[in-house]
């Protein structure tokens, strides 16, 4: 009866059950104490654990981020003007659900991209859905879906994702045809999903970089409007972090 039942429970793709009723037929004095509905009560909860962290997983590969990063591992030291409060609020999803912008500059190493990544594995644990890309990546991709005719559906795609972050916006100047699929992406999402903006540019240097005046209006009128901004500054934390390691060795 019991191999019976753990078949059923696999079958019916209910997998934590079957491995918590694993656990109590094996540790059979920890739970024959315990009333029927408890025991349930028990396997339900752990069918639940599983599935959030399956679920998670799967929002993990697909979202394809670039660094593999958590908000309590952010680090407040250099000052490089992270506000602790702040990130405390973003690390709560709220903005998101929203559907608010968030903008992250800085120069060159100061943490942008471990910060965007962090605030997108965030993201994933409440369930929403992510996709990371590098600016040309996408860019790329959809020139590609242009061409196989699926260039629709990606837009599809991309508008219903939750969180959308788009790494080194600003390192090259757009072509046409670049700045109508970034019109097209941002008038999908505006006032539907949220959208996280990395770059080494100042926000107010923006508009030139995009350069077509209408375009540039447009597109940012729908980034900007409602944004939480996250303007870092400091050295580069890959040089500091080698002067450490250097400091190290030295020693």
């Amino acid at each position: 009866m019991s191999t019976q039942t753990l078949t059923a429970l696999r079958q019916l793709k209910l997998p934590g059950m079957a491995g918590a009723l694993q656990t109590q037929l094996e540790q059979v004095g920890a739970y024959e104490g315990l009333p029927f509905i408890e025991r349930l009560s028990l396997l339900l909860e752990q069918e639940c654990l599983n599935r959030e962290q399956r679920k998670y997983e799967r929002l993990i590969r697909q979202a394809r981020f670039k660094l593999r990063a958590a908000i309590e591992d952010i680090d407040y030291e250099p000052p490089r003007n992270l506000n602790k409060a702040q990130i405390a609020r973003l690390a709560h999803c709220e903005w998101i659900s929203r559907v608010q912008n968030l903008l992250i500059t800085g120069p060159c190493g100061s943490g942008k991209t471990y910060l965007g990544c962090a605030i997108g594995h965030g993201a994933c644990r409440h369930g929403y859905s992510v996709r990371y890309f590098r600016l040309s990546r996408l860019l790329l991709a959809l020139t590609q879906a242009k061409a196989d005719g699926t260039y629709a559906k990606q837009l599809r795609l991309l508008a219903k994702t939750q969180l959308l972050i788009i790494d080194d916006w600003g390192l090259e100047a757009l072509k046409p045809i670049h700045r109508n699929d970034l019109m097209e992406i941002m008038d999908d999402r505006h006032e539907h999903a949220s959208t996280v903006m990395i770059s080494q540019l100042p926000t107010d240097q923006w508009y030139v970089s995009i350069g077509d005046n209408t375009l540039a209006d447009a597109i940012l009128d729908r980034l900007m409007h409602n944004a939480h901004r996250i303007p870092l500054t400091g050295e580069s934390m890959r040089k500091i972090r080698a002067q450490l390691t250097e400091d190290e060795h030295l020693r």
